[in-house]
């Protein structure tokens, strides 16, 4: 307070005694006092001093520029001194004092993504706008952004009210496409846009919006916004400056820009139905939730947006766009909105939940199960579902396959071959969000009446394509679909039915599973994903004797954000783990069909010192700890974030409640929740990393990497030594390989290698030393031909080291041959 009035009285002082340029050097060594932050008390200084007459202030101006010039000024003078001149030279007659100078600082800070209100560059914006000067867009950019932080100041804001233009930030590629419409009324709606900062629009915003359209038409806003919002996501066309602990505000959407995003998303809602706004608008939701470092998802306000779009407009493409991204999107608050918003739909309809996902699905053209002809003129193309890939292919006049598309179709038919390439992507993408929905059928327990079974799945264009490759049970007897219709594990027909269920292998004996995956390797089925082929696990004797919790899967390291990504894909909720004084619940999944919470319990890991943490203070890997049973409405246990004893969170006078016993759980529950925890395990644990045979930092993981690498198979892996054991016989190297307990023997030319089969780490003769080879994603790699089921990543990389191995000598790759 004292250094405040101090400088108050200078001022007045200063002025009284005619000495105004030795007020300005005042002034800078304010500056340095306050580490050019002119906020708070310091506020009152800026205010004595503009009290002065505007002949005063002019001279203290003059005095500034002088201080500038001096051999003393270092930078932080120098720019004290720009933004001192131009809160003096506020109102002040328009005057050419280092014009060239403020031009430069401004290009630094057209360069940064936003500015702290109380350094007061808004003044060196003012002295542009005095001037007669157009403020360059990146400043403007720069100006906006910042002003979302000016919470306690009015000068900033109403500088960025003066800053019209461009209507968008400049950066972003969708924006800077969506600046080239020129003409009054594009910018009239693309300054509408930038109001949306509600949760949802008001009808006096969609009033304004829809008479924004007409003179320019709905067709053409509607081509024009959604190839704008293909665009999105796309890297910046110029790069910010990030500092060390910042968030990468490059992957990030201009915020801004965001409130436009969410307006052409609602814009979009208002316009007719079209396919393609439904497209664009499940783009939008996905690419507004991927994460970004330090921040997490780009912006779920976005994504809501784009959500509840959708949800307003009436189509069948729409419903199916909010189906498909219910089963996709992981962060809770916009899955909350998916979730109420196929509930709207379902009342609205009379149908359940369940139902409304199934008929949301649409055949995207195609006339039979997995399969539709399009004649173009004298060509014919086929779409073809191939697994879980949906597959272009063309015919000429006297239907000869042809490479390419045709010369004449790209002439001709342009419209319908961009209808026909957008389909295929549709189609790739709704593959794979119903395969992901009836893995989670499982744990639903859904039954279905056989008529409509049918309807909805077997014989469904899309989904058929899925479902004649799963088993199923009609009315207690398991059948699959093979040779035009259900059969069988004797291939006996199976015509009708009263009741249908997804088999599941929990409830058949082993004979019976092998006697389906025989039939399956007959009929060369492949699986969508595991089902006959599908870990069980069954109560173990050590988890009799625990009662209430399984250790099977405790004291694992884990990759943290991984872990994190998959147990949302999984449907369980996670909290990431801070280095903070913080507490969080386990890792837990709902599970309201049987009335039970299951917890995963974790713990962060991050070294005696809290070393192994990101840049946000994120605890890179996990400890992990006991599974556990709770009734759903149970109080949730809570634990320190770094460790500790997990405690029953009690609150309004709840009484605690026990876990429940592992016997008193349905064994279908139980092999699929302890199937989940594998799972994370199996894919998160650094025990998979090769790279890691260190131990990792400072050695001390060694012992969990060894024993994990190269320990007992856990049950996935024993799945696929039961799988190897099958396929070897049949590969071109199977004269090379053996199966030996945990391991693949490989013999090479050079050495004998094995491999493990749960890690896919390597060890080579003589010693059993640790050869190091890293996988990479190789879509020409060598196939192991068929496969029962598709999504076994790492049965994949131990199959390509086998073939790899097999040929040693013709291994090229420098960091491998040197060390064999």
């Amino acid at each position: 307070m004292g250094e405040i009035q101090k400088y108050k009285d200078l001022i007045r002082q200063r002025a009284a005694d005619g000495d105004l340029e030795g007020l300005a050097a005042d002034l800078l060594r304010a500056a340095v006092a306050n580490n050019g932050n002119w906020t708070g008390l310091w506020d009152g200084v800026l205010t004595r001093l503009l009290e002065l007459p505007p002949d005063a202030r002019s001279r203290i101006a003059d005095g500034l520029v002088t201080q500038y010039h001096s051999d003393q000024a270092g930078p932080n003078a120098r720019q004290n001194a720009l933004i001192l001149l131009g809160i003096v030279s506020r109102d002040l007659p328009p005057h050419d004092r280092l014009t060239t100078e403020r031009l430069s600082l401004l290009d630094g800070i057209s360069r940064q993504h936003s500015f702290w209100w109380g350094a007061r560059y808004e003044h060196l914006i003012e002295a542009e706008l005095a001037a007669g000067r157009p403020v360059a867009p990146a400043v403007v950019a720069t100006v906006r952004r910042s002003v979302l932080h000016a919470y306690q100041n009015e000068d900033l804001p109403r500088t960025a009210k003066k800053l019209t233009e461009p209507p968008l930030n400049v950066g972003e590629a969708w924006a800077e496409e969506a600046l080239r419409e020129t003409g009054p009324a594009w910018q009239r709606l693309l300054t509408h846009m930038t109001t949306a900062t509600a949760a949802k629009p008001s009808l006096k915003w969609d009033k304004q919006a829809a008479a924004l359209v007409d003179p320019l038409g709905p067709d053409r806003v509607r081509e024009a916004v959604t190839s704008w919002l293909a665009l999105v996501g796309r890297p910046r066309t110029f790069e910010l400056e990030r500092g060390r602990y910042e968030p990468d505000v490059n992957s990030a959407y201009d915020p801004y820009n965001a409130n436009a995003l969410r307006g052409l998303a609602w814009l979009l809602s208002l316009l007719p139905a079209h396919p393609d706004t439904a497209r664009a608008l499940g783009a939008l939701v996905e690419t507004s939730l991927k994460k970004v470092a330090g921040l997490g998802p780009r912006n779920p306000k976005v994504a809501n947006a784009g959500v509840n779009a959708l949800a307003r407009i009436d189509s069948e493409a729409a419903l199916a766009e909010l189906a498909r991204l219910a089963t996709r999107v992981t962060y809770r608050n916009t899955a909350k909105l998916l979730d109420a918003a196929l509930e709207a739909r379902a009342v609205a309809l009379g149908l359940s939940r369940e139902e409304i996902e199934e008929l949301a699905v649409p055949a995207y053209g195609l006339t039979e199960v997995g399969r539709a002809e399009h004649r173009l003129g004298e060509n014919t193309a086929v779409l073809e579902v191939q697994g879980t890939k949906a597959v272009l292919t063309w015919s000429n006049a006297s239907g000869k396959p042809v490479r390419s598309v045709p010369a004449a179709v790209r002439r001709d038919h342009a419209e319908e071959l961009k209808e026909l390439k957008a389909a295929v992507k549709d189609v790739d993408k709704m593959l794979s969000a119903q395969s992901e929905r009836l893995d989670r059928q499982f744990l639903a327990d859904r039954t279905w009446s056989y008529g409509t079974w049918r309807e909805r799945y077997l014989d469904h264009p899309l989904v058929g394509t899925l479902a004649r490759r799963l088993l199923w049970t009609v009315d207690g007897t398991t059948a699959g679909y093979a040779d035009g219709s259900l059969r069988t594990v004797t291939d006996t027909p199976v015509t009708t039915g009263t009741e249908v269920r997804l088999w599941h292998p929990v409830d058949h004996t082993p004979a019976e599973i092998v006697a389906w995956r025989d039939w399956l390797e007959r009929h060369e089925i492949t699986q969508p994903f595991k089902q006959a082929h599908r870990e069980v696990y069954l109560l173990t004797d050590a988890e009799r004797t625990t009662g209430t919790y399984s250790n099977r899967f405790a004291a694992h390291v884990l990759r943290q954000h991984q872990f994190h990504s998959l147990a949302a894909a999984r449907g369980w909720r996670n909290r990431l783990r801070l280095a903070v004084d913080d507490e969080a619940p386990p890792a837990g999944r709902d599970l309201p069909r049987w009335g039970l919470r299951a917890e995963y319990w974790i713990e962060g890991e991050g070294g005696e010192d809290y070393t192994d943490i990101t840049d946000s203070g994120t605890f890179l890997r996990l400890r992990t700890d006991q599974v556990r049973f709770y009734p759903i409405g149970a109080p949730e246990n809570w634990a320190h974030c770094a460790g500790g004893e997990y405690r029953m969170w009690l609150r309004d006078g709840a009484e605690p409640v026990d876990p429940l016993p592992l016997t008193e759980i349905p064994p279908l529950v139980l092999s699929e929740v302890l199937r989940d925890v594998d799972l994370f395990v199996g894919v998160a644990s650094i025990g998979n990393d090769p790279t890691w045979q260190d131990g990792g930092p400072g050695g001390r993981f060694r012992e969990y990497w060894t024993s994990y690498g190269f320990g007992e198979l856990n049950q996935s892996a024993e799945t696929r030594r039961l799988l190897l054991d099958r396929l070897i016989p049949r590969l071109a190297i199977a004269d090379r390989c053996t199966l030996e307990g945990r391991f693949l023997h490989v013999k090479g030319d050079r050495h004998t290698y094995k491999i493990h089969l749960g890690s896919g780490n390597i060890l080579r003769t003589p010693n059993d030393q640790y050869l190091c080879i890293v996988p990479k994603s190789n879509p020409s790699a060598p196939q192991a031909g068929y496969l029962p089921y598709e999504g076994d990543r790492m049965l994949a990389v131990i199959l390509s080291k086998a073939m790899m191995l097999a040929d040693d000598t013709k291994i090229t790759d420098p960091t491998i041959l040197s060390q064999l």
